[in-house]
């Protein structure tokens, strides 16, 4: 399992940044069908290390999910692929990054929350650096 988390982040890592940049995306509210999460499910419209949410809602769980900071602009764009699909006849295949180039990538696993309740892992697309991550910490 470790191995195939490490070939999934790679693969995103050196396949996002060929993918088109989404001026539709960058600023928050995104446009419908992305809906607030807060507004689907029971947690707060700023969750503190990764910013307020947005997702389609017939895309949940994967998503995509995109992350906003508290000035509104597009920071990440994150995956929630459920343990129980990462198996060999599953794939995931296309995972966009709506946010543009993607400066670097996060894996870990998440024992589940509101709005994705299975234990899953969380894939962070992140299109800021690392120094500006902090802008979503709190």
């Amino acid at each position: 399992m470790r191995i195939s988390v490490h070939i999934l982040a790679m693969a995103l890592l050196t396949a996002t940044p060929a993918l088109a940049h989404d001026a539709n995306f960058t600023k928050a509210p995104p446009a419908a069908p992305y809906e607030q999460v807060s507004k689907l499910a029971k947690l707060p419209a700023f969750i503190p290390g990764i910013g307020e949410l947005f997702v389609d809602p017939k895309n949940i769980p994967a998503g995509p999910w995109l992350a906003y900071d508290h000035k509104g602009r597009l920071v990440s764009t994150i995956y929630m692929l459920p343990i129980s699909d990462l198996k060999p006849d599953k794939k995931f295949d296309d995972l966009a990054a709506p946010g543009g180039k993607v400066d670097h990538v996060d894996v870990y696993y998440n024992p589940g929350h509101p709005g994705v309740e299975e234990p899953h892992i969380h894939v962070v697309l992140w299109h800021v650096p690392p120094s500006e991550e902090a802008l979503v910490a709190k």
